[in-house]
């Protein structure tokens, strides 16, 4: 074999620079490996992450108290609810009673939410705290549904538990069915009409809820801040006289006292200033709980108001 020295220099140039080029060959070509070894795990990933199933929806759902149990009624597909509050089925306060009877009741102990194997409750921000701890201890997970303070945030609690449900189309006919009542109904009363909400034992709702919000929407003026009640409370009859709205609205025509609270509501006084004509009669099936009666809440306001508008004069 030829020394280094009997190589001619032009030779050794050249192996000199086939060296370089083969070494920035091996550089590349690993390089090149390594990029496809990194394209073929994310290619694995976005594999796994299209192919992945869908988060499983809850198969079986109780709900603990009234207006739970009106919303999931509403929302629910068809052989999702284990259970309703005994309340559910409740004819004059629950607006889905009839439907409600077509599914078990339980009767709000523990034994009974874990004898119902759910993998969803419903609970409010005001049910038993004791309850819905052991509930939480049980690893069985929990879904708040608040109190509805106005129809916007009925909205986002109505898009909530359909989200939840796995029903969004449920969820958005519900809120469209309210829409639609509110325009049907936008302004209808004449101007400056007022209207007091006038609850047992002479209980004002405040400026907050439902109710008043949808009254203020037909046109209605709240009368409970003239009373110096904006946050609501109970009003003395004479002062209630004294402020003299045009309307109060009541949750019953009868005319018959059937214990203390509803007596102040049929005082001679009252029932002279007010009769049948002036009172727009709102049964608490609609008024209790937000959910599928607030578009008949809307539509019976406004049928009330279009049939007694003219009793103001």
């Amino acid at each position: 074999m030829a020394s280094p020295q009997a190589v001619p220099r032009s030779l050794r140039a050249s192996g000199s620079a086939l060296g370089v080029v083969s070494g920035e060959l091996r550089r590349a070509l690993f390089l090149c490996d390594k990029a496809a070894m990194i394209l073929r795990a994310l290619a694995f990933l976005a594999l796994a992450f299209f192919a992945a199933p869908a988060e499983a929806q809850p198969a079986r759902v109780v709900s603990i108290n009234l207006c739970a149990d009106q919303l999931l009624v509403a929302l629910a597909a068809p052989g999702q609810i284990a259970a309703l509050s005994p309340l559910a089925r409740d004819k004059s306060l629950s607006y889905v009673a009839r439907d409600a009877a077509a599914y078990p009741v339980h009767r709000g102990t523990a034994e009974d939410l874990v004898r119902a194997k759910a993998d969803l409750i419903l609970v409010g921000p005001y049910d038993n705290r004791y309850l819905k701890s052991f509930v939480a201890e049980k690893g069985v997970p929990v879904l708040t549904l608040g109190h509805w303070t106005s129809l916007d945030q009925g909205r986002a609690e109505i898009r909530k538990l359909a989200a939840a449900l796995g029903t969004p189309e449920r969820g958005a006919e519900l809120i469209a069915s309210i829409d639609r009542a509110l325009a049907d109904n936008r302004a209808i009363a004449p101007a400056h009409t007022s209207a007091v909400m006038l609850h047992r034992r002479g209980y004002v709702s405040g400026t907050d809820g439902i109710s008043v919000e949808v009254a203020a929407s037909i046109g209605l003026k709240d009368a409970a801040p003239a009373l110096g009640l904006p946050q609501g409370g109970f009003v003395p009859l004479e002062k209630l006289i004294a402020a003299k709205p045009d309307f109060i609205v009541v949750s019953d025509a009868r005319a018959k006292a059937e214990d203390q609270g509803t007596a102040l509501l049929q005082h001679p006084a009252l029932a002279t200033l007010y009769p049948a004509k002036k009172r727009i009669v709102l049964p608490d099936r609609l008024t209790i709980c937000g959910g599928p009666a607030t578009p008949e809440l809307i539509k019976t306001f406004g049928a009330e108001v279009r049939a007694k508008a003219s009793a103001k004069n």
